[in-house]
């Protein structure tokens, strides 16, 4: 099996944040998420049917939640969402990486 790194071969900077399925089977789908600098648009609001696992590996971001908290992250930090908390993403720093973990209920 051949090893991969979760920090190679980043795409450059576009528009929108890149997406790339790691591992997907019927309960779990696990991505890597590059941005740079991105944010959610205005009034644009995640609400996601599965539970979400997310770490920050590199950069800089910070998250909102729908009741006004934010939360700043940096690299090592991971925190879980669950489903259907609304959540947006309100900052990137350049060349952030994050892993996403989704998991059914």
């Amino acid at each position: 099996m051949p090893c991969k790194n979760l920090l190679a071969d980043l795409p450059p900077p576009t528009e929108e944040e890149h997406f790339e399925t790691l591992f997907c089977n019927p309960q779990l789908r696990i991505e890597r998420i590059v941005s740079h600098r991105h944010a959610s648009p205005p009034g644009f609001w995640y609400e996601q049917a599965d539970d979400e696992w997310v770490m920050l590996v590199q950069g800089c971001a910070e998250l909102e939640f729908d009741n006004a908290q934010r939360q700043a992250l940096t690299p090592g930090d991971w925190l879980l969402i669950p489903a259907g908390q609304r959540h947006r993403v309100a900052s990137t720093g350049p060349d952030t990486v994050w892993l996403a973990v989704h998991a059914r209920r």
